[in-house]
């Protein structure tokens, strides 16, 4: 195949518009498909995902939400009970506690207490993430905590394909998956192959192979540490990048393969570091790799505040590519 014909095949889009395309395709294939969320419809999301979408599916298959995570997210667990197949978007993860009851005490837990009589066959999206000085209130990450939770699959893309294709996956299956989408990534751009179908949401992806170290991270966190990655192969140091892509569950046979190869770890993770999903990975490791290990498993994690408005204090509040470079080479002993 000529390089020509291999660039007519991709198509620049961002990834915002990548999940537009993942939606626009569920409604197209599948009429019981519909998406429900404050500002969807009229306004196009608060993020912008669902522009265009009332004018070409109407107001049946784009309903506008109230103001209530706990009400909407409720009549998605319902519709889905009763046969439909809800897009269910929360504005951002902060607010996604006003449905925290709806989704851990009835969508999670429904099959198991109705004896898997019923199941939830429901998607929820929402924003996750800090870097856009949107404050403590729009700007944590805590798909950790979802993480945490028996019964639904949880999700964090952070490519323009995985954008794409993970709806679709996540749709088929029979139980809750929650969609984590960072707010930094929105508005990156990518190609994307004409003919990309589905993705799997249970495996993580080896996004760089290395020899040194293994870099264990998601979502937004992924790019800052392939940047992370090119700056230490510059002091030739061979770098490993994971995606984990699923949260729930955690693709144990890739970490470890990764860690029994590099004898190192470091996880990069956005939430907080006391009780967080970087320290689920480190047990994890831990318990079934410890006599492979050269060092201790490092975590570069958020700094354990209410994310600050101030840029400078925002930026300094996350993990950083210095700050995993930093880690990586402690690591190695040459800190």
């Amino acid at each position: 195949m000529t390089q020509e014909r291999r660039q007519s095949e991709m198509t620049e889009l961002t990834y915002r518009d990548a999940i537009r395309e993942a939606i626009r395709d569920a409604l197209s294939r599948d009429e019981r498909v519909f998406l429900m969320g404050e500002d969807v419809g009229r306004y196009g999301g608060c993020y912008a995902v669902s522009k265009g979408l009332l004018a070409e599916f109407g107001p049946e298959r784009i309903r506008d939400a109230p103001l209530s995570e706990s009400g909407f997210t409720g009549a998605g667990i319902g519709a889905a009970i009763a046969g439909m197949r809800p897009i269910v978007e929360l504005m951002t993860v902060n607010f996604s506690l006003l449905a925290l009851d709806q989704i851990l005490n009835t969508a999670a837990t429904m099959r198991h207490m109705s004896g898997n009589q019923f199941g939830v066959p429901l998607v929820i999206r929402m924003a996750t993430g800090a870097g856009r000085q949107l404050a403590a209130q729009h700007s944590h990450s805590l798909e950790g905590w979802y993480a945490h939770i028996p019964g639904i699959k949880v999700l964090a893309p952070a490519t323009i394909e995985d954008a794409r294709g993970m709806l679709w996956t996540a749709l088929q299956d029979p139980d809750p998956v929650l969609i984590f989408e960072n707010v930094m990534l929105y508005n990156m751009t990518g190609n994307l192959a004409s003919d990309a179908g589905a993705v799997d949401i249970d495996k993580a992806a080896v996004r760089r192979a290395g020899n040194d170290v293994s870099l264990i991270t998601y979502g937004g966190s992924l790019w800052k540490t392939l940047e992370a990655a090119a700056a230490l192969a510059g002091e030739n140091i061979d770098a490993e990048v994971i995606d984990l892509r699923s949260l729930r569950p955690l693709d144990e046979a890739t970490i470890l393969a990764s860690v029994v190869k590099t004898r190192r770890a470091v996880i990069i993770d956005e939430g907080w570091r006391s009780v967080g999903l970087a320290a689920e990975v480190c047990a994890r490791i831990v318990e079934q790799a410890f006599y492979e290990l050269d060092a201790p498993v490092g975590r570069v994690c958020s700094v354990e505040t209410p994310i600050p408005y101030a840029r400078h204090l925002e930026e300094a509040a996350i993990p950083q590519t210095s700050k995993i470079v930093a880690a990586a080479k402690a690591a190695l002993g040459r800190a």
